[in-house]
C-alpha cells in the first residue's frame, strides 16, 4: 500500500504538472476542472487529517510534537515544485515571447512561496519541544530560508519592473537560476555530514507503514492544493489582462 500511495502521488504530480501548462497555454478547460481538483484537494486534505490524528502512531522518543512531521515535510514538494514551474514558466517565454508563460512562472512562484513560507512556519514549531529551539542555523534551516528569500526577491523584482518585455526577460532569468538552490535545500543534510541537527530526508529514513503512508498522503493532498491554487492564480492573471486591456481600448 504504501509504495502505490507514493506511486500515485508522482503520477498526480507529474498530471498537475501537465494540467495546469496546458491551462496557461489556454489549450484547457478552466472551470470544472478546477473545481474538481479542488474537491480531490479537500478530500485528501480531510484523508490526512485523519491519518495524522488517528492512524499514525506516536513516535516513542518525540511523542504528539512528532505529528508537526505531517504538516511541515509534505510543504517542500510543492514549493520545490513551485520554484521549478517558476523556471519552466521562463525558459517558456524567453523561447516564445508569450505572456502566457510569463503568467505562468508568477502563478508558480507565489504558490511556491506560499508552501515555502508555511514548511518555514511549521519547522519551528516542531523544533522548539525537540530541539529546545525555535531555530539554529544549520545548513538545511538557512538553506531554506535563503531559498525562501531567493523566491520573494523574484516577487519584488517583478512588482518593480512590471510591464517591458526587458523586465519579463530578466526576471526569467533570475527565476530560473533560482532554480540551483534547491538540489542544495534537499541535500543539505548529506553536504553537512553529521554537523546538522535536522533528521535525515524522511523518504530515506524507513520509517513505519503507517507515518510512510500518512506522509504519502499529506505529500498528495498538498499537491493537489498546489494545483488548485496555482490554477485559481492563472485566472486571475487572465482576468487582469483582459481589464488592463479594456482600460488601454477605453482610453484609445
Amino acid at each position: 500500500m504504501t509504495g502505490a500511495l507514493y506511486a500515485l502521488f508522482t503520477l498526480t504530480l507529474l498530471a498537475i504538472v501537465a494540467w495546469l501548462i496546458r491551462l496557461a497555454l489556454g489549450e484547457a478547460e478552466r472551470s470544472d476542472a478546477t473545481r474538481m481538483v479542488g474537491f480531490l484537494a479537500l478530500f485528501a486534505g480531510a484523508a490526512w487529517l485523519a491519518m495524522a490524528g488517528f492512524y499514525a502512531p506516536l513516535e516513542k522518543v518525540q511523542g504528539l510534537p512528532q505529528k508537526i512531521f505531517y504538516a511541515h515535510v509534505p510543504c517542500w514538494p510543492p514549493a520545490y515544485l513551485g520554484f521549478a514551474l517558476t523556471a519552466v514558466g521562463g525558459i517558456g517565454y524567453l523561447v516564445s515571447r508569450k505572456e502566457q508563460w510569463d503568467h505562468f512562472a508568477l502563478a508558480a512562484a507565489e504558490v511556491g512561496i506560499v508552501f515555502c513560507t508555511l514548511g518555514l512556519i511549521t519547522g519551528p514549531i516542531w523544533a522548539k519541544p525537540i530541539w529546545g529551539h525555535w531555530w539554529v542555523w544549520d545548513l538545511r534551516l538557512t538553506s531554506a530560508l535563503v531559498l525562501w528569500f531567493v523566491y520573494v526577491a523574484y516577487l519584488f523584482l517583478r512588482g518593480l519592473t512590471f510591464g517591458s518585455d526587458t523586465a519579463r526577460t530578466f526576471t526569467s532569468i533570475y527565476g530560473i537560476l533560482g532554480t540551483a538552490a534547491i538540489p542544495f535545500v534537499y541535500f543539505a543534510v548529506d553536504i553537512a555530514k553529521g554537523s546538522t541537527l535536522h533528521p535525515s530526508n524522511p523518504a530515506r529514513a524507513g520509517l513505519p507503514a503507517e507515518m510512510s503512508q500518512t506522509l504519502a498522503v499529506g505529500m498528495l493532498a498538498y499537491v493537489l492544493c498546489f494545483g488548485y491554487l496555482a490554477a485559481r492564480r492563472l485566472e486571475i492573471a487572465r482576468l487582469d489582462e483582459r481589464l488592463l486591456l479594456r482600460d488601454l481600448q477605453g482610453g484609445a
